[in-house]
Order: structure tokens, then sequence, then C-alpha cells
């Protein structure tokens, strides 16, 4: 019997290809569009409707049924008050991920299981390994493109029942599949930043949802003011475009070293290497394992902890109370609470946390981190 595939369409190339795959291997395949987000873009453009637009015109290349699903509820709820919640805590979340868990591989699925789907399908370069029962998150084979760190809150449900139909591919074979076939979407133009906001100015975004509050930007070698920042939201650990701060000290770049919601400063420090901007460690909680549970108590592997970061090799500690220690072998610079410490045995994926403190390479600048 056939078996049905219920594939995230996107409008890009990437599931574009991937419709073409399934369908060539056999499968059952029916094109939903989700509906995130609405909003026009800078220019007026509401990119929802063009995208969909485009998955529409590759689906009905290939003969498959399309449909569009409303997920804008769920997405607010689910995903960007996380967003705006973790900005009011003066942290920097990564909503990719949390889009994720909570939209492409929870209500999608859902969705999809009340279609009578066998499986769904999206066009991420990640693979999934089956193995004595246990289902494994592998890296993408390109490396320049692999995206299992954004996937890396899938429980075991929901990654048994899906498909990468593009995992085991690189970028220009993608496109080369796509060109061969003329696909709508053949030469379309990978889209860039976070889905709601795309490429529009992020500090009037976040301006729009947020109170924006000045304060003192406060240098971590003396304590003294340097300058006045435009509200803790709009600046990130290692931060170096956009301070605004010269022709003082050294003459070398200023970089965001930490920030206090409660005092409302960003430390800045003077440097690319200045050792304010170091850690040695972090404290993660909400860990979410691809197997359901950690490896051991206390394991060595490696993690990343922001996306196209290179393995950091790491010992990773289970403290309890929904919380996890990881330390690294050498010191790591501008590792950022709200974002996701992303865990790896080789190219299997193991799980992720989110990022909550840090510990300072020297003690005398640990108060920057703390809020």
């Amino acid at each position: 019997m056939t078996k049905k595939v219920i594939l995230g369409m996107s409008g890009g190339v990437d599931s574009s290809v991937s419709a073409l795959l399934l369908k060539e291997a056999g499968y059952d395949v029916i094109a939903l569009f989700m509906k995130n987000w609405d909003e026009k873009n800078g220019d007026g453009v509401c990119t929802a409707t063009k995208d969909s637009k485009d998955a529409r015109m590759v689906a009905d290349q290939l003969d498959i049924p399309f449909y569009t699903i409303n997920f804008e509820e769920e997405y607010w709820d689910r995903v960007f008050i996380y967003f705006l919640d973790e900005y009011k805590q003066g942290r920097t979340p990564n909503p990719d991920i949390m889009c994720n868990q909570e939209i492409k591989f929870d209500a999608f699925l859902d969705y999809a299981l009340k279609l009578d789907g066998d499986y769904i399908a999206m066009g991420h370069y990640a693979q999934v390994e089956e193995k004595n029962g246990e289902y494994h998150l592998l890296r993408g084979k390109d490396n320049n493109k692999d995206q299992s760190y954004f996937l890396s809150r899938i429980n075991q449900e929901s990654l048994s029942k899906t498909l990468f139909p593009i995992g085991h591919l690189d970028k220009n074979e993608v496109r080369d599949i796509a060109e061969k076939h003329n696909l709508y979407t053949a030469t379309k133009k990978d889209s860039t930043g976070i889905c709601f906001i795309g490429e529009r100015d992020f500090d009037k975004f976040l301006d729009q949802y947020l109170l924006s509050t000045k304060g003192d930007f406060i240098n971590v070698d003396n304590g003294e003011k340097v300058g006045t920042h435009n509200g803790l939201i709009h600046y990130t650990i290692g931060q170096r475009k956009g301070i605004g701060i010269g022709g003082i000290g050294t003459g070398e770049p200023w970089f965001v070293a930490g920030k206090s919601l409660k005092d409302n400063i960003v430390y800045v420090a003077q440097g690319s290497q200045h050792p304010a901007l170091y850690s040695t460690s972090l404290i993660g909680e909400s860990p979410s394992w691809i197997v359901g549970t950690a490896p051991a108590k206390q394991f060595k592997c490696t993690a990343k902890f922001r996306y196209r970061q290179k393995d950091i090799p790491v010992t990773v500690t289970i403290l309890g109370n929904d919380r996890l220690k990881i330390e690294y072998d050498e010191p790591v610079r501008s590792v950022t609470p709200g974002q996701g410490a992303v865990l790896y045995k080789d190219e299997v994926c193991l799980g992720s946390c989110i990022i909550n403190s840090t510990t300072a390479l020297k003690k005398e600048f640990q108060y920057i981190n703390q809020n």
C-alpha cells in the first residue's frame, strides 16, 4: 500500500525538490503550506502570500494536491510570546529552534495525522536513522547547510514519523535537480533571518512590541560610563555593530560583554580578545533529549552554542531540577543566555538545552553575566 506523506512546503527550492524526490520514490504526496505569520515586509509585500504562490506553482508542476493551513494562533502563543518573554528577561532567544519544536514537528504533525498521513516531510538538511527501535537525528550531508542545530528539540514520536528527502544532498545538488526538472523555484533566493522578521530592520521590529529604555554603557575594566545604549533588547553578547562608542581608549572596537536587567546596564569591553568576552562553562535549562533521556549522568561530547559555530569539545553533567552544566575544554567567546546549546556525538545530535548563565573566564568579570 502506498504511503502518504504530508510535506511542509515553504515556497523555496529545498521543499520543492523534496516534493519531487518523494513523488519519484513512489509516495502519495500532499503539499501543505504553513501560514505562521501575517505581516507585510518593509516594502509592503506579504511574503507569505508570495511564498504560498510559489509553492502552489511547484505543486501544480508536480501534479500533487496543495493546501494552506493557518498556524498563526499557535505560532503566536507557542513561539512569539516565548520570543518576547526572553527579550524581557534580557536574554537573546532563538525562535527558530522553538518553531521547529512547537509548530513544524508538533502542530503540523498533529494536523498531518488527522489527514491520515503516514509521515511528514520537511526540506531540512538533516537525516534520520533508526537503530534498535530508537530514532536518531543526524547532521545533514552538507556541512554548510546542516540544520540539525534547529531541530535539536524534536522528540522520538515526531522523528519516527519524519522524512528529510534532501538531507543526504549538498545544496548545489539540490539546485541542480531543481534546474534539471525546471521547477518554478529553481533559481529562487534562499530566505534569511527569523521567519517573522525576514530582512527587515530587527531593532525597529522589536520596538513595535517591547519597551526600550535607554541606559548606560559601562566599561568592564574600570566601571566608567562610556556611552548611552538604546535599550537592553537591542544588544546581544559579543555584538560589535551598532554600539556607537568611538574615540575612547585604545582605538580598538568595543563589544557587548554582558547585560544587567536589574540596573539597565550594557557592559562593554574593548578588543575582540578581551577576557570578559570569554566563559569556561554554562548552566543550561530545559534539556531536551532526542532519544528521551541523557546518555549518562556525566559524559563527553561536542557542542554548538550558535548556528554555524564549529564543534566545541565539552563535558556535560546532569544537575537535576531540569538543569545541566556544560564545561568547555577551552574558553569560548560570546556564549549567550537564551540561545540553544546543542550537543553532538560525532554525526548524531543528542539534544539541546537553553543557555541560562555562564561562568566568566576571570572571576572579576562574573558580575556582568548576572541578572
